[in-house]
């Protein structure tokens, strides 16, 4: 059984990808104003709202699924862990990827001595150890965690959890894997032999992935554009749509135009 997709809109292709525990319908509105200019596929990834989980252990594992449901040639914008798939799906198949938006990504969570700008190792374990014993209390910190700092932080977290209820609630395996992939997945020498263009969209008030790490990102990429959301957190497409859009619309055209 195939993943679960929704198209909206038309124009050129776009695939977008949700973050862990989440599923596509926290797109609807901002997804809804791409269309205007993007025939859009919304994926929910494995496990996650509509799709189902076959076990996926790998990051390659889940970029292949994600793959198997996607036009043949497309721009992919992926939040949170959603970035890393679609990084891994341009390394899988670069010939069907134009180009790669990562919002709020990193081509690695978790701290390292030559990454700092990242999460501590400490803090995914707790979450790990967390998911074991209660999904829906983990599912909640994580929701929060996400919203730390952000203006308007408890209107968009009310509007997040309002999305997630329109779609099943995500696998328990689907969630432990997950977490085990933001942990131990590291992308950082997949940048190098990437032949299509990068964008790195941040909030400069996102505590799961750091703005400082679109510098750092330059050891890597040295041509990858990057932008940051004022005001900001780990949900800039909730919380500031408008300024988002903008960013992401203008790495868009630029993909257009390699």
């Amino acid at each position: 059984m195939r993943l679960s997709t929704e198209t909206i809109g038309s124009g050129r292709d776009l695939v977008m990808l949700h973050g862990w525990g989440m599923n596509s319908s926290v797109w609807s509105d901002f997804a809804g104003v791409l269309a205007g200019r993007f025939r859009v596929t919304l994926v929910d990834l494995p496990g996650h709202g509509n799709s189902p989980f076959k076990g996926q252990q790998s990051l390659a594992d889940w970029a292949e699924a994600c793959l198997e449901v996607a036009p043949s040639s497309a721009a992919w914008l992926g939040w949170s862990l959603g970035s890393m798939i679609a990084l891994q799906a341009a390394h899988t198949a670069p010939e069907r990827i134009t180009g790669v938006m990562s919002l709020a990504g990193m081509p690695r969570f978790v701290q390292a001595d030559d990454w700092p700008h990242a999460m501590a190792p400490r803090t995914l374990d707790l979450f790990i150890q967390a998911l074991g014993e209660d999904h829906s209390k983990t599912l909640e910190r994580f929701l929060a965690l996400q919203m730390l700092g952000s203006d308007l932080a408890q209107e968009t977290l009310r509007r997040l959890k309002m999305r997630l209820t329109e779609r099943p609630d995500p696998h328990p395996d689907a969630l432990e894997t997950g977490l085990d992939l933001l942990k131990i997945a590291d992308l950082r020498d997949v940048l190098r032999v990437l032949n299509c263009p990068t964008a790195w969209l941040y909030g400069d008030r996102d505590t799961l992935a750091p703005a400082a790490a679109a510098n750092l990102l330059k050891n890597w990429l040295p041509d990858a554009a990057t932008d940051v959301i004022a005001g900001a957190a780990h949900t800039p497409f909730l919380s500031h749509p408008a300024e988002t859009h903008l960013s992401v619309s203008r790495f868009l055209e630029q993909f257009n135009e390699c």
